[in-house]
């Protein structure tokens, strides 16, 4: 008799399949419009190829578009595998190496044949063109499990030294798998499309080449490296190619220029130097950040920016973190022109990547009482990272960054309510920016410091503030992310979606119970005893520097009149109105505006345009009737229309307008 296996679904009907059965075949017993919209299956929770049998009685779950998440990943793996193959194809002699998927796409790192070159982004027309006839002959991908030695060996018979070295290096007696398309193969993990005709051949967009050093290291071969956007229809690649098209008008670097904000140069990597105009900006949010954190009960402090390597090593950061630290001998540099410039002897300090350890010496001052609590330290404070130069990314990645940063010293009582409290702080923080967010609580990773109590009791006061708060829900896109925390803390992170729908993780807090213990911070408790404080380490802007670039991109340089650097610019039609262009501008600047006057000899059609390449929100503009009749001509940055005001009126739309959200009425 032939054995049966039990195959249950997810509404709780368990179906009986002959040993060799697929999800395929499941699928189409449910009905032909599932056969056909079936594209994968999660076996015991397994994301697996819809025709890979079953091996017993499972539980199956069948992937549809509908599952974007998962349905993208699979489309986005098999454009890899398609790009590779259509490449090959037309060049011959070139290997492959890797090929993963991305958030967005994926991209592919090929070593073209020494007599050819590095690919250019001129190749992309043809390869995609051979990319669709491959989509277009549906070919079945199918899974083969192979040996170590035999897939060694076939690598090596076509040449493929790359991923011959790959495959000698994987643990014998592990299961490998190959995923052939037609004659072309390649060694893969899996999960796969049932076929290549399951992509969209219009759904997918080549955008551009790069090198990249085999595994990454600068010592081995360079690559070419071809990248890729791909979705599942036509009209989400557009979707896609027009969010990119945005946010390449919104590129902070470039309004940078163009509003003459900042720069950054190769004399201080990772470091901005800001422009007038620019630190205007930051001026604004500090003082916003002080009012906020004064209202809240922060008491600032500064704190050095160098300290001795030994602190380090206390606290932990010194073995966890040293690598992204600048280290500095303590010791005079020898000035002679033979001879070490530091001796081996030297003591070693480092410019501070963080401030919790200094805050730590700052509430260790004197003796704490219980009654003291909770004490809420705040600074402004200026940190270091050594980020590799590559990864530098204008203000969004940095090597010298300020934080809105502060440390919360409470007992453990206290721990809900404090978390509580920031995250209402963070709440109105953000909507005064006009910002949505979700709230995501990453959980411990494998390496940490600290019990598996101590971060069972973190994690869940964090999950009871959210609750507390009323944002445990889909509202706030709740979410927790198991191994993303710290590794001394759980963190609540922020994650806000922007004007043209991206998401950047900005505010966080997390409860420490690691850094008070390897620190000896201690209170004295209402039993006379010494007790260590839970220390909650928490940021809403997290660096100035990434918010400002959030905020031009989000605002596309159209930044709220309050914020805005300049807010209003006073421009003459003929140099007669001069004199009245200047008392306006004595007015508008005692009624605390920011403004200027541009009394140059050029047509007003070419001032509106600078000052409109500037972001400026208002421009008045003044003539000869104007200085008469003591108006301006209103011209509101993104409108076409203009307004004729009384002076007054102008500047005291201004006021309202260039008032701080949290000092409004």
């Amino acid at each position: 008799m032939t054995e049966l296996l039990k195959i249950s679904l997810p509404d709780g009907s368990v179906r009986e399949l002959e040993r060799g059965a697929t999800p395929a075949d499941v699928a189409a017993a449910i009905g032909p419009g599932l056969a056909k919209a079936a594209l994968a299956a999660r076996v015991d929770g397994e994301l697996r190829d819809i025709n890979r049998p079953f091996e017993g009685d499972a539980q199956l779950e069948l992937v549809t578009s509908r599952d974007v998440d998962e349905a993208l990943e699979l489309a986005r793996h098999d454009y890899a595998h398609v790009l590779a193959e259509a490449v090959q194809n037309l060049f011959p002699g070139t290997q492959i190496t890797f090929g993963p998927a991305t958030d967005d796409g994926f991209y592919y790192d090929f070593a073209p044949a020494p007599d050819r070159g590095p690919f250019t982004d001129d190749d992309l027309p043809t390869i995609e063109e051979e990319m669709r006839r491959i989509i277009a002959a549906d070919t079945p991908l199918e899974r083969e499990v192979w040996t170590r030695t035999q897939l060694i060996q076939w690598f090596k018979d076509h040449g493929e030294t790359f991923k011959a070295e790959w495959a000698a290096e994987l643990p014998e007696g592990e299961e490998l798998t190959v995923y052939r398309q037609g004659e072309w193969l390649d060694m893969c993990r899996g999960p796969h499309l049932a076929s290549t005709g399951k992509l969209d051949p219009q759904a997918f967009k080549l955008t551009r080449v790069s090198g990249a050093y085999w595994r990454g290291d600068q010592k081995n071969a360079m690559l070419s490296r071809i990248y890729g956007t791909g979705w599942l229809n036509k009209k989400q690649l557009n979707e896609h190619l027009h969010r990119m098209e945005e946010a390449a008008k919104r590129d902070h670097r470039k309004l940078g220029r163009e509003m003459d904000l900042f720069h950054l140069q190769e004399e201080a990597h990772g470091s901005v130097f800001w422009h007038p105009q620019g630190y205007k900006i930051w001026r604004q949010l500090e003082a916003y950040m002080r009012r906020k954190m004064d209202g809240a009960g922060y008491r600032e402090i500064k704190t050095p920016q160098v300290m001795d390597a030994r602190q380090w090593e206390q606290s932990g950061h010194w073995g966890k973190y040293r690598e992204n630290m600048f280290v500095i001998p303590d010791e005079v540099p020898n000035t002679e022109d033979e001879g070490e410039l530091v001796s081996k002897d030297a003591d070693w300090m480092a410019l501070k990547p963080m401030n919790c350890p200094a805050h730590v010496l700052v509430f260790k001052q004197g003796i704490t009482s219980y009654r003291d609590l909770p004490i809420r330290l705040g600074e402004m404070g200026c940190c270091h990272r050594n980020e590799p130069h590559g990864a530098l990314h204008g203000l969004m990645r940095v090597r010298q960054f300020t934080q809105d940063d502060a440390h919360i010293f409470c007992t453990e009582k206290q721990v809900v309510e404090e978390v509580r409290a920031f995250i209402e702080l963070a709440d109105s923080v953000y909507k005064d920016f006009g910002f949505s967010y979700a709230i995501k609580l990453a959980l411990r990773p494998e390496q940490r410091f600290g019990s598996d109590a101590d971060w069972d009791k973190a994690e869940q006061e964090m999950r009871d503030a959210v609750a507390e708060a009323g944002m445990a829900n889909d509202d706030y896109g709740w979410e927790e992310l198991p191994g993303e925390g710290a590794f001394y803390a759980p963190k609540l992170e922020w994650h806000l979606t922007d004007a043209i729908g991206r998401t950047w993780q900005v505010g966080t807090i997390q409860g420490d119970r690691v850094l008070p213990e390897r620190l000896d911070a201690t209170y004295v408790g209402e039993d006379g005893e010494k007790h260590r404080p839970v220390m909650l380490h928490r940021a809403i802007f997290g660096s100035y520097e990434r918010f400002i670039g959030i905020l031009i991109e989000h605002f596309a340089g159209r930044l709220p009149v309050w914020l805005a650097p300049t807010q209003a610019v006073v421009a003459t039609i003929v140099s007669d109105a001069d004199d009245y262009a200047n008392e306006a501008l004595a007015k508008l600047r005692a009624a605390g505006i920011r403004a200027e006057a541009d009394l140059r000899n050029e047509k007003i059609n070419y001032k509106v345009r600078e000052h409109s390449l500037a972001k400026v929100p208002q421009l008045l503009v003044v003539g000869k009737r104007e200085a008469e009749e003591g108006t301006v001509a209103v011209r509101t940055l993104g409108e076409k229309e203009q307004r004729v005001l009384p002076l007054d009126e102008a500047i005291a739309a201004l006021r309202e307008a260039g008032t701080p959200p949290d000092l409004r009425d």
